[in-house]
């Protein structure tokens, strides 16, 4: 009996950690667990642009997306390829030494034939007239915010954390406030509410659907929605690829104009 006793008691010990481990992570864990989350070395991508207005109202671009991750550096690519009035613009982001101020942004109007950096007074802007900002186009350090747990909620069907995330004083954003639904086994950020400046609801993101690609968790339809003007843009991934070996000479302003 002691016997059975003794190996029941080992088996807890050594399962029961085990299972409770990803909720006995701490708020700043669990943003560092989602910023860090592996998306491949390399990803290309051809996706469309939904520009949803509040009567239904719907305008369709394509795009294709490039990113290479590489040490601490992120670099994207995107490029419009239809219709004709946007085909042809382009946008830059490099992340380096997760660090929002080394952040670099360039945008490439064909019109213009010339490329300008986004500088940090314009990341509220709109991007190409969608309802993502330049600022939402790149990730937020880790270290630039402070975060509180405020319990779980499961979102169809996935478990997940509700992580509170404040920019700490100096930090350059144009929010107060976001509040996520982190899914707890990919660290997927399902569903972001926004608050302005002013403490007001401004934005919700939301993971309309994601799949397992190449064994990456790959979100393949997002809405963001401007909660005022219930103007709203969705995101559609039609092919993806991880890990094809993109060459640095992708990502630069020289390639943006080509």
């Amino acid at each position: 009996m002691y016997k059975y006793l003794l190996i029941a008691l080992i088996t807890q010990l050594v399962f029961i950690p085990t299972a409770l481990a990803a909720d006995l992570l701490t708020p700043v864990q669990i943003a560092q667990r989602t910023y860090d989350r592996y998306l491949g070395d390399d990803m290309q991508m051809r996706a469309t642009m939904e520009l949803i207005s509040k009567k239904g109202h719907v305008r369709n671009r394509e795009f294709i997306s490039l990113r290479k991750d590489s040490d601490s550096t992120r670099k994207q690519l995107i490029r419009f390829t239809s219709p004709a009035d946007i085909d042809g613009t382009a946008f830059l982001t490099i992340e380096k030494n997760n660090n929002s101020s080394n952040t670099e942004q360039h945008l490439y109007l064909p019109a213009l034939k010339r490329t300008r950096r986004i500088v940090a007074s314009q990341k509220g802007r709109s991007f190409v007239n969608s309802d993502f900002t330049y600022e939402d186009m790149q990730r937020h350090p880790v270290e630039d915010w402070n975060y509180q747990l405020d319990g779980t909620e499961t979102i169809s069907g996935f478990a997940c954390y509700i992580l509170i995330s404040i920019p700490k004083a100096g930090t350059d954003t144009k929010y107060s406030k976001l509040v996520s639904w982190i899914e707890k086994k990919d660290f997927i950020p399902l569903k972001t509410i926004f608050w302005d400046k002013k403490g007001r609801q401004s934005k919700s993101y939301s993971v309309l659907k994601f799949e397992i690609i190449d064994n990456i968790a790959t979100e393949t339809e997002v809405l963001m929605e401007d909660l005022p003007s219930g103007h709203k843009t969705r995101l559609k991934t039609l092919e993806i690829r991880y890990n094809s070996g993109l060459k640095d000479s992708l990502f630069t302003t020289r390639a943006l104009e080509k």
